[in-house]
């Protein structure tokens, strides 16, 4: 039903769709129209009209995303590719996420990233990650190139679960890729449960693992936010953010299941680079060892290419990233990111308003 992506590209077991010309024309008119009304996809009104616009995308993007949020029997990625990126218009790599240098340069292309994202359910933000912007940028910054944390890009980012340590993750991951002119690939794993005995897939739904907070929701990875947040009298509710995710991280060390869901394909929730060791029995830590390294043996390489748009099922499959030499010169790897809830409400005790789509 769908064009096939060449398989060098290694994504033989993704489900992928080329757009046509005829697409393309399409959604450049209805881009335009968007555009003409709206020059920001933060403006909540945008975000309130979001899903209804989506419903104006060709139908064959529609089905294939409504395939992708229904139907849980492939590796638990998507890519729609094809939409041209024009490099000089979105200019140069930026060097720090906190200017927004690029937010008329790359409007359209948010836009877009949005509309598909509004069909698999809600986007949403943080307070306590990138100034909490909706839409997040991931290239390299220098002093973060040996962090593990996706401004980095010496150190590989191990494969995890985004946001494993909180209640609130994504259901779906989404990846815009503006330039990768290295061809750095992302890593992108699901686990086969039938690997696994019986006895062990009953301990890793039992809740005896401690994950923590990772590197990008941390202050030190903040911005100089202070003049932002008085014009938003956001100021004391983010410092309560970082209070609260901080507490998660040193005094609430919650045990969770790393599987959960109906066992026979269970959803995962699992982050080995920020988690506790293990202390309990030996089973336990077999059980663990065992899961990790069916997962590392079913990694995939998903090299994105401008123009390509991943989705990820953050309950079905963990991704990471290769390292690279970044070389800070305007033209390093470059792409945009974006959460994504099937229920908003689940957040509503830590979003300001029942429209908000900031977890505080």
């Amino acid at each position: 039903m769908y064009k096939s992506i060449s398989p060098n590209r290694e994504l033989d077991n993704i489900p992928s769709l080329v757009l046509t010309p005829q697409e393309i024309t399409e959604i450049k008119s209805l881009l335009r129209s968007i555009t003409f009304e709206y020059n920001s996809i933060e403006d909540t009104n945008f975000l309130n009209k979001a899903t209804l616009f989506a419903q104006e995308l060709p139908r064959r993007i529609r089905e294939v995303l409504n395939d992708f949020r229904l139907v849980e029997n492939n590796l638990g990625a998507c890519i729609i590719s094809g939409y041209p990126i024009n490099d000089s218009k979105i200019g140069k790599t930026p060097t720090h996420w906190e200017y927004k240098a690029d937010k008329m340069r790359t409007l359209e292309e948010q836009i877009l990233f949005v509309l598909y994202s509004s069909l698999l359910g809600d986007v949403f933000g943080w307070s306590t990650q990138q100034d909490g912007y909706i839409i997040h940028d991931v290239f390299p910054i220098q002093k973060n190139e040996n962090d593990q944390i996706g401004t980095g890009s010496m150190q590989p980012i191990w494969w995890h679960t985004e946001d494993a340590f909180h209640p609130y993750r994504a259901d779906y991951i989404g990846l815009m890729c503006l330039r990768n002119p290295e061809h750095v690939p992302t890593t992108i794993s699901d686990l086969d449960v039938n690997q696994l005995s019986k006895a062990q897939v009953e301990i890793l739904s039992e809740p005896h693992f401690v994950i923590n907070l990772d590197e990008s929701h941390k202050l030190k990875n903040g911005s100089n936010m202070t003049q932002k947040l008085k014009e938003k009298n956001l100021e004391e509710s983010v410092n309560l953010a970082y209070d609260k995710v901080s507490e998660i991280n040193t005094n609430y060390k919650e045990k969770v299941s790393i599987l959960f869901g109906y066992l026979q394909s269970p959803y995962l929730r699992l982050d080995p680079y920020f988690m506790d060791n293990i202390e309990d029995k030996e089973e336990i830590k077999s059980a663990f060892h065992e899961l990790v390294d069916i997962i590392n043996k079913r990694v995939t390489l998903v090299t994105l290419k401008p123009g390509d748009i991943c989705f990820i099922d953050n309950y079905r499959s963990v991704h990471g990233r290769k390292p690279f030499k970044a070389n800070y010169d305007g033209n390093d790897r470059w792409l945009k990111r974006i959460n994504i809830t099937k229920d908003l409400r689940k957040s509503r005790s830590a979003r300001a308003k029942s429209t908000s789509r900031i977890i505080l």
